[in-house]
């Protein structure tokens, strides 16, 4: 197959999240399955400053676009250049909130996506994009392009990675980007007096996905719906929930070059080496008996449950137990948590910042992952947590119930703890569950092996994605 995939981000070019990463490995994965890949982006300027080796493909005029290729990527990538558009010092936001012109930007970016195909002649029989930035992108196949025959046999998929994030403008965006403005009605793209971007990709894709199975369920009821619900309930029958992989050659802690020493399911020794590291990072001295260590990576943000932990500590302080934490987000999240680190120095570690090494060293070097978030489309911690033998303890909603099986002693099958409320009560008490298993070092053995041992890999999601594909080209 002939396959295109269109993402606003995607690593090792530009990236705020899990997105670049499914951008970057999935379409790897499509191609080692032998399928003609082409994967475009924007070119940011932080783009044309890391990856000087860029060469023009395509060169436009000053008033339109040009595209640029990375020749030396092991997929074809594909950029879309606009200096006035994308040569700024963002993706999307500034210090002051979201670039005012994010409509307008990505929306140019969805339509140059079209015209670029035509211009390096390749006619895709699947174009796959990503999130409300490339959603556009079905309104001008759909309302634009009609029936050009370059398009004709192209069937369409989009994978909403985040349903609150929907791209919402004000009604002239539409006679600005080139959309008639007749779809400013809520059969098409009005969403509350607001034109929203995300509603294209649903109403005009020819199938929607979400990063993972209980999602895909979720988004079609009032409490995860963010206003959509009925649209979604209504287009049912073509959405699809196929779960997000890890890249194993990215993130395994037999060959992590970043961890103090590597171990693997069979060898587990190399574990203890990196708690060891990972509290002599943090400031801890040892502590006989030792003490379980519980990480956590992740957004500081309410999405997350940042604030369920902050109303739990009180209570977690009495258990015995160090909580490391290395995120950064809301500023009145992280205030709150600097606060609790004064209260509690001998439970809580905490880095105000975002660094993939100490990242690392949290998931080599905790016992356990804690995940309290309040919904999680997919979430990629929990599985990385489980490669590297941190026990996760997460709520139950989206791809956290989906990766996570509660651990049954009598059996000694599962591999992490779960909780269904949002709340500090239910937290504390899916940590007290946690520590029984601590103090039985057979079980503690079995929870870690079960967890490095599942598939987690792109190879498996790759196949239910191009299982999807054929099933829309018949």
């Amino acid at each position: 197959m002939k396959i295109v995939f269109v993402s606003s981000e995607a690593a090792p070019y530009a990236k705020t999240g899990g997105l670049a990463d499914v951008a970057s490995a999935l379409p790897k994965a499509l191609a080692e399955a032998g399928h003609e890949v082409k994967v475009f982006l924007p070119l940011y300027r932080t783009i044309k400053e890391r990856f000087p080796h860029l060469a023009l493909r395509v060169a436009g005029r000053p008033e339109a676009f040009s595209v640029w290729e990375d020749r030396e990527a092991s997929v074809p990538v594909y950029f879309i250049e606009h200096d006035y558009f994308f040569n700024r010092g963002h993706l999307y936001c500034t210090a002051a909130g979201d670039d005012p012109e994010n409509g307008d930007r990505f929306a140019f970016f969805s339509r140059s996506v079209l015209e670029a195909l035509r211009a390096i002649d390749f006619s895709p029989e699947i174009i796959h994009t990503h999130d409300w930035q490339t959603a556009a992108l079905f309104g001008y196949k759909k309302f634009v392009m009609g029936d050009d025959p370059f398009f004709r046999g192209t069937k369409s998929v989009f994978t909403i990675h985040n349903l609150a994030y929907q791209g919402l403008f004000d009604p002239g965006v539409l006679g600005r980007i080139g959309l008639p403005k007749r779809l400013f009605r809520a059969e098409d793209l009005e969403f509350f007096g607001r034109v929203n971007f995300l509603k294209a990709g649903i109403l005009y894709a020819d199938a929607v996905t979400t990063v993972s199975p209980r999602y895909a369920r979720e988004i079609q009821t009032p409490e995860f719906g963010c206003g959509l619900d009925g649209l979604l309930r209504a287009r049912r029958a073509s959405i699809r929930g196929i779960l997000n992989g890890v890249d194993d050659s990215m993130w395994n802690p037999a060959d992590d070059a970043m961890i103090a020493a590597p171990f693997g399911p069979d060898d587990l020794a190399g574990k203890k080496k990196c708690k060891k590291a990972l509290l002599e990072a943090f400031g801890f001295a040892p502590s006989v008996p030792e003490l379980p260590v519980i990480g956590m990576v992740s957004r500081l943000v309410e999405q997350k449950g940042l604030d369920v932990l902050v109303d739990a500590l009180d209570a977690l302080s009495l258990l015995g137990i160090r909580i490391i934490i290395v995120g950064r987000g809301d500023p009145s999240i992280e205030r709150q948590l600097i606060m609790a680190l004064n209260r509690f120095p001998q439970n809580l570690g905490l880095r105000i910042t975002y660094d993939d090494a100490l990242a690392r060293k949290v998931f080599a070097g905790s016992d356990f992952f804690l995940i309290p978030s309040r919904y999680e489309p997919c979430g990629l911690t929990q599985m990385y947590s489980q490669k590297y033998g941190a026990v996760p303890i997460v709520r139950a909603v989206g791809g956290l119930d989906d990766t996570v099986e509660e651990f049954r002693p009598e059996t000694g099958e599962g591999t992490g703890f779960k909780f269904q409320d949002s709340d500090s009560g239910a937290l504390v008490e899916a940590v007290r569950r946690a520590l029984g298993a601590w103090k039985n070092p057979k079980w503690m053995s079995m929870l870690r092996r079960n967890g490095m041992r599942r598939d987690f890999s792109w190879k498996r999601s790759a196949g239910a994605y191009l299982g999807l594909y054929r099933e829309l080209l018949g």
